[in-house]
């Protein structure tokens, strides 16, 4: 299979490794969603949907139209885990989502190498001209992690899904395009100190 996002594993040099999600994965995100708190406006695995969320993202993983990545931290254990998204190979533009990490590496280097790393593979293996990010509007956590990347409001996609409990999710949009990449690309590397 050729495509867009083909698997392929990125190592950063101090803090995460990113393989692609198998289903041979189960067991590390069944004990790693044990300590993630469920919020209401995400959709992060606990034991109990852990199988489901690794089915749903498998069933979405195509060269042409995502790929999953299980997040290790530098002891090799599974943190978390971070997705290419709504790809769309013509116009040359992916989103990264369905990011979740475990409490213990939340406010550690462990975000900022992992979107080192997704940005750098589209933007320079992959020749994005833009990377969205989507998020909740009530998410105020994960719109502050998206905006110290650097990414720019797109604007806010109102009453844009209907979620399980009928409640309606107003959806944040950001971007980051290919013009902007080497001045985000400094600002990461200088908070990660290098």
């Amino acid at each position: 299979m050729t495509g867009f996002v083909e698997p392929v594993v990125l190592t950063g040099e101090q803090w995460v490794r990113l393989e692609p999600l198998t289903a041979a994965h189960a067991p590390e995100i069944i004990e790693a969603s044990a300590s993630v708190r469920e919020l209401w406006f995400t959709s992060a695995p606990t034991p109990e949907t852990a199988q489901e969320w690794i089915d749903g993202r498998l069933a979405v993983q195509h060269p042409q139209t995502g790929l999953t990545f299980v997040v290790r931290d530098a002891d090799g254990t599974l943190v978390g885990s971070s997705s290419y998204c709504n790809v769309d190979p013509a116009n040359r533009r992916l989103e990264i989502g369905y990011t979740w990490y475990v409490p213990a590496v939340r406010r550690t280097g462990v975000n900022t190498e992992c979107k080192l790393l997704l940005l750098t593979h589209a933007f320079e293996q992959l020749g994005c001209v833009a990377v969205e990010f989507r998020t909740h509007f009530f998410n105020s956590t994960s719109r502050t992690a998206i905006e110290r990347l650097g990414a720019k409001l797109d604007g806010v996609l109102r009453s844009h899904q209907v979620l399980p409990d009928g409640s309606r999710r107003d959806t944040v949009v950001y971007s980051i395009l290919d013009v902007e990449w080497l001045a985000v690309r400094n600002n990461l590397r200088f908070r990660l100190g290098g």
